[in-house]
C-alpha cells in the first residue's frame, strides 16, 4: 500500500518504515501519524515481519519533530486530543509485540525523539542530534517523551533535556543511555539491519514474551514482575519452539523455530 509521508517495504522478514517528509525535515503531522497507526496494525498481524527498522529519508532529519505550522492552530481540546492520539500510536510501537530500532539518521527532536523513545532499541549515526525543545516553543512533550525519557535515563536526564530544551550530540545520548549504540552515517541502516537479524534468529514467541516482561515489568514491584516472567517462563515451556530450541542445542544444530 502506498503512503503519502511513510514508505514502508518488508525485505528478509524486517519491516522498514522510513519517514518521508524531507523537505520539512521529516517533521510530524497528523496524517503520518494516522499512517504510522495503519503500519504498525498491519505488521502486528504480519507472519512475515519480525522487526521494525524507523528511520528518515534524506541525509539529515530523522524526525525533526512536529509540524509547527499544524501546531500551531491546536485549541485546548484539539491539543489534548491531538497529544492523546499520539500518545496512543506510540504505546502501539511499544507493545506491538515485535521488536522496533530506531536508526536514527540526523535530527530527532521533539515528537522524533518521542518515536525513538518508543521503539525498542536505538541506534544513532554519529551525524545525529536529540532532544526534546518543546519548552522553547511554551509547550511540554506531548507524546509521552517525558515519562519515557525518565523511565530510560532517569529524572535528573530527564529534567534536564526537557526543561532547557537543548539538543545534545550522539555521542553524549550514548553516554546517558539514549541509545544503544552510535555508528558512521554509512553503517547506521547496516548496523540496524544486523541487530534486527540477531533477534530474528531467535524464538518468536520467547522475543514476544520477553519483551512484555520486560515492558510490564519495569511498571511493577520486583515480586510482581518476577511473578509475571514465571508465567511467561511457563508458557514458553508449552511451545513446539521450546522443544525444538532444546533439541537443536543437544544436537548441536540451529533451531528451527516456527513460533508455535
Amino acid at each position: 500500500m502506498a503512503y503519502e509521508n511513510l514508505l514502508y517495504e518488508k525485505r528478509e522478514r524486517i519491516g522498514f518504515i522510513t519517514f518521508n517528509r524531507p523537505k520539512v525535515l521529516n517533521a510530524l503531522n497528523r496524517k503520518t501519524m494516522e499512517e504510522l497507526k495503519d503500519i504498525l496494525t498491519a505488521a502486528r498481524e504480519d507472519d512475515e515481519v519480525r522487526v521494525l527498522i524507523l528511520t528518515g529519508a534524506g541525509e539529515k532529519s530523522f524526525v525533526a519533530g512536529a509540524d509547527i505550522a499544524e501546531l500551531a492552530v491546536q485549541t485546548p481540546v484539539s491539543g489534548k486530543e491531538t497529544a492523546a492520539f499520539g500518545q496512543g500510536v506510540l504505546r502501539l510501537l511499544e507493545t506491538l509485540g515485535k521488536p522496533s530500532i530506531a536508526a536514527i539518521n540526523g535530527f530527532a527532536l521533539g515528537g522524533g525523539c518521542e518515536v525513538a523513545l518508543a521503539c525498542s532499541m536505538r541506534l544513532a549515526a554519529k551525524t545525529a542530534k536529540l532532544g526534546q525543545p518543546e519548552v522553547k516553543l511554551g509547550i511540554l512533550t506531548g507524546y509521552g517523551g517525558s515519562q519515557r525519557l525518565t523511565r530510560l535515563c532517569g529524572k535528573g536526564v530527564a529534567n534536564e533535556l526537557c526543561l532547557t530544551g537543548e539538543m545534545i550530540s550522539a555521542e553524549e545520548a550514548l553516554r546517558i543511555g539514549l541509545v544503544n549504540h552510535v555508528c558512521e552515517p554509512a553503517d547506521l541502516l547496516p548496523a540496524a539491519e544486523t541487530l534486527a537479524k540477531k533477534i530474528i534468529a531467535n524464538a518468536p514467541l520467547s522475543v514476544k514474551f520477553t519483551m512484555e516482561a520486560i515492558e510490564r515489568g519495569t511498571e511493577m514491584p520486583l515480586e510482581e514482575g518476577q511473578y509475571l516472567e514465571t508465567t511467561l517462563f511457563g508458557l514458553c515451556a508449552a511451545t513446539e519452539d521450546m522443544r525444538e530450541g532444546m533439541r537443536a542445542f543437544l544436537e548441536k544444530r540451529p533451531a528451527q523455530f516456527r513460533g508455535k
